[in-house]
């Protein structure tokens, strides 16, 4: 297969397996995705959506959020991991919004990395998720199926957007950034991962992973 007709074949089998794509995180509102984006960061998506309601019965907006203490927001989301960083960033970050974007988030992704913790890859899920911008958010899942599909060379998370976004046609970033992290969570995950079941490794896959895969599976 040439590589347009693997990324043909990657974009095929998924708009199948995931012809309506659910969005991994709980928001109500672009406010809302930015707090739960910046707490996934090392954590699940699945504890972030448990503790994020807590949060926001709170505080489900930055006016709301500034009132409450740095520590109040620590405590509430200790258990999604990093909490002394991540709630410094969500007091800061709502200041600011206050002072400078009239309580709203802004709509580009200068403004959005200007934000005190938020980096490229939740400023690009905001983009992409809350106001429907093309962009391609790389995560870890992301980052793996791009290298095991021989479509980057896995040096970095910077390299692997240069790459999906040269090979993947801008108007399906959005779906195919979520498709992706799905299929690479059911189908193809760092760790239990079933070759077999992988029908998107199996045909398109670099060799030195595939010849891995089954070397590993014999010893």
């Amino acid at each position: 297969m040439t590589k347009q007709e693997r990324v043909n074949f990657v974009i095929n089998t998924l708009y199948k397996l995931y012809p309506e794509i659910p969005i991994p995180l709980d928001h109500k509102d672009p406010y809302t995705l930015l707090i739960a984006v910046l707490m996934s960061a090392q954590s699940t998506d699945v504890r972030v959506n448990k503790i994020t309601p807590l949060l926001f019965e709170r505080a489900d907006n930055p006016y709301d959020m500034v009132k409450l203490s740095v520590e109040e927001i620590r405590d509430i989301i200790k258990p999604v991991g990093l909490s002394p960083m991540k709630s410094k960033g969500i007091h800061g970050l709502s200041e600011i919004l206050i002072k400078k974007h009239n309580g709203k988030v802004p709509q580009s992704f200068e403004a959005l990395e200007a934000l005190p913790a938020v980096g490229h890859k939740t400023a690009s899920v905001v983009m992409s998720q809350a106001f429907g911008i093309p962009a391609f958010p790389v995560d870890t899942h992301i980052h793996r199926l791009m290298y095991r599909w021989n479509l980057s060379n896995g040096k970095n998370v910077v390299q692997t957007e240069k790459d999906a976004k040269r090979l993947f046609p801008k108007e399906l970033w959005n779906d195919l950034h979520l498709q992706i992290i799905w299929y690479g969570r059911e189908y193809s995950p760092a760790r239990g991962w079933n070759l077999d079941k992988d029908i998107i490794t199996k045909t398109i896959g670099r060799q030195s992973v595939i010849n891995e895969y089954n070397k590993l599976k014999k010893s």
